[in-house]
């Protein structure tokens, strides 16, 4: 790992998530979930704040170590029961049908894997039980999209493997999952990346 990926990266996905269109999103989804709750890509714990009482426990999955020390004192200073794993999204060290929610914040962009990730979230998913997705990508605008596709290759470079192209609601219908509501927009902010997807879906 190069100096820019572990002293400067960080903190620059850490203000960036943090920004109030970010914020608002957080509050309004990450409330709802409710009972066990996996959430895929911690990064550096943003989204404690935002869980309620109806939350018994979180865990949180994240690769990147430098933001999962954050989340693990953002925690400790709520007092929130969570236990931070340092895996992708891709294999989830978890039994099938373990988690009542499942919350996913700006994290499908930059998986790797993104389709082996969706399938994972299926498998530990309970029935009935209910994913929690915030995302940004590509928008339904061509002439943005367009500019999506020539920034791309230089944005993941600096954005720590960031894609502006991917689509959450069309990766979560391929991976067996039901859009239960879903809404998407520009927010403040440059529009080939603030182009959100978000809303919530269930296990077909």
């Amino acid at each position: 790992m190069g100096w820019y990926d572990k002293y400067i990266l960080p903190k620059l996905i850490d203000t960036a998530c943090s920004q109030p269109p970010m914020t608002r999103l957080r509050a309004r989804y990450v409330a709802q979930a409710t009972g066990d709750v996996l959430e895929i890509g911690i990064g550096s714990g943003l989204n404690l704040a935002h869980y309620s009482d109806d939350v018994r426990s979180i865990t949180g999955v994240d690769p990147a170590a430098e933001l999962t020390q954050i989340a693990r004192r953002r925690a400790s200073e709520r007092g929130l029961p969570v236990e931070v794993i340092g895996v992708s999204g891709e294999e989830l060290p978890a039994e099938s049908n373990s988690f009542d929610s499942i919350v996913c914040t700006w994290t499908l962009c930059t998986i790797p894997n993104p389709y082996r990730a969706v399938d994972e979230m299926r498998r530990v998913l309970k029935p009935g039980g209910q994913l929690i997705f915030v995302e940004h990508g590509k928008s339904d605008d061509r002439n943005i999209a367009k500019w999506q596709r020539r920034v791309e290759p230089l944005w993941k470079k600096i954005g720590g493997g960031c894609h502006l192209t991917r689509r959450a609601d069309e990766l979560l219908a391929d991976g067996g999952f039901r859009i239960e509501s879903f809404e998407s927009g520009y927010e403040e902010g440059p529009k080939i990346a603030a182009f959100m997807m978000h809303g919530l879906a269930s296990a077909r």
